[in-house]
């Protein structure tokens, strides 16, 4: 049956004045209700880097604003509380805060009326905590950790904002490591062979040439992003990064987020976030993502001061439990995604301080990482660059990426390089005769073009293929 357009417009007629009526009965039982209030506390105490405020009531996580007459007013952050006293860590400068002054959560709008949707009284949003800018738009970018740009080329286009944390991927629907990626450098290619999402660590002194081995692989990796963030560095090091190491063609594909050294605790844990936020980002969108963080140390050194601040007993070497509980919260949000969706690869670099191996970071570091890179101070004063020590070493998913043939070569290389460096005494001293160990003589006879295959200057890029092919002929396979 075919109504006529007369009762087809009557029926929409009735259709709307249904609606209609739903929506003034909403606002007859809202003139019935109470509009929740937002709750405002008064500053009472700054103790170094806490601020502690009474009668607010926040989850931490909250962003709160700290108004003083006469200022724009100071981000804080909730990181912890007791009773009834919230402690507050700043995003920025406090110089000017004094007793009294007002702290308001960050405002969130209630959930509107909409015609046609009944009404079931007055909603807050209850997420407070910080949204931050994610997408297309920050390709060749670089960002502060609250999404302002440093570079001066305008407002961020195409973006939309996202909260800095979210749920983690159930480890059951994670897709394996499956498939090799190339790095463009030919030590890691041949000898320790990344894996699309794999997570691995870079660890180093001070002045080894860990930030020429980042720009190396910022330029030459085979990914669809790359997401740089510098982490308590020196401010120095952002442009000379930027220009001198990464260079126009890698950063035409990059998103740098810079939180130098001076920059509040709060803040430089939050651009190590913000990296990793804008990471998972792309990945959602199906793409593979290159995460190259510098420092992972600085990170934990951050949350180091926090956790202190507000009363955190120190632990090993003044690092509080809390340091060893955020590392893996951080580095398991990289990683592969669903199924036949994207991946964050990702670097972390780790400051062995005095080249100490067993610092406590770098322990706990390299227990969660999947693998590990480690960059001698030896090898680098000798001119030898990069300084990969392939003896100290592993990628702990080659044995899954890599052919049988690749794993032998990789394998004998590592038994000549050992047995050269067990005779490298006897060698310099004289001692050394040829003939009564072939082993040792393969491992002399070969020394210098294995030393050769290891260097490699950083505008010169090395395919996997290619070095693989390298490796293989060397050993012989």
């Amino acid at each position: 049956m075919i109504n006529s357009p007369l009762e087809n417009q009557a029926l929409a007629t009735g259709a709307t004045r249904t609606h209609w009526s739903q929506f003034l009965q909403s606002l007859e039982r809202l003139g019935h209700e109470d509009l929740p209030l937002e709750a405002q506390g008064v500053l009472v105490r700054v103790a170094g880097l806490v601020l502690e405020a009474a009668g607010i009531r926040a989850p931490v996580g909250s962003v709160c604003e700290v108004r003083m007459p006469g200022q724009p007013p100071v981000l804080a952050e909730v990181v912890g509380f007791s009773g009834d006293r919230a402690y507050l860590m700043p995003t920025g400068d406090i110089q000017g805060l004094a007793s009294g002054a007002s702290v308001v959560p960050r405002p969130v709008p209630v959930m509107p009326l909409r015609l046609g949707v009944p009404h079931h009284g007055w909603r807050r949003n209850e997420d407070r905590t910080q949204h931050l800018p994610v997408g297309e738009g920050l390709l060749g970018r670089v960002v502060d950790s609250h999404g302002n740009p440093l570079d001066r080329k305008g407002p961020l286009l195409e973006v939309r904002n996202e909260p800095l944390v979210r749920r983690p991927i159930n480890a059951m629907d994670r897709d394996p490591v499956r498939r090799p990626l190339d790095t463009g450098v030919r030590a890691i290619n041949a000898m320790l062979t990344v894996g699309r999402g794999q997570r691995i660590g870079l660890f180093a002194g001070t002045g080894v040439g860990k930030s020429v081995l980042l720009g190396m692989m910022a330029r030459y990796t085979e990914a669809d992003v790359i997401v740089v963030g510098l982490i308590g560095e020196r401010g120095r090091e952002v442009k000379e990064f930027i220009e001198d190491i990464l260079g126009e063609e890698g950063l035409r594909r990059a998103i740098v987020v810079a939180a130098p050294a001076d920059a509040p605790p709060l803040t430089r844990m939050q651009g190590a976030n913000y990296a990793t936020a804008i990471a998972e980002h792309f990945r959602d969108q199906g793409q593979h993502v290159l995460l190259l963080m510098d420092s992972l140390t600085r990170y934990a050194m951050a949350q180091r001061e926090i956790a202190l601040a507000i009363g955190e007993p120190p632990a090993t070497k003044g690092y509080p439990p809390s340091c060893f509980a955020k590392l893996p919260q951080l580095v398991e949000r990289s990683g592969n995604g669903v199924a036949g969706g994207g991946s964050i690869t990702a670097f972390y670099t780790v400051l062995s301080e005095g080249d100490d191996q067993q610092d406590p970071i770098a322990d706990a570091a390299r227990g969660i990482l999947d693998g590990h890179i480690v960059l001698s101070r030896e090898l680098a004063e000798s001119g030898h660059y990069p300084a990969i020590d392939v003896e100290k070493s592993i990628s702990r998913v080659m044995t899954s990426v890599a052919m049988p043939p690749h794993l032998e070569a990789a394998r004998r290389f590592r038994q000549l390089s050992s047995r050269f460096s067990k005779a490298r005494d006897l060698i310099q001293l004289g001692a050394y005769t040829p003939g009564h160990d072939g082993e040792l003589d393969q491992a002399v006879r070969l020394h210098e073009p294995m030393v050769q295959l290891l260097q490699q200057g950083m505008h010169e890029p090395a395919p996997i293929a290619q070095s693989v092919q390298q490796l293989r002929t060397l050993m012989g396979g």
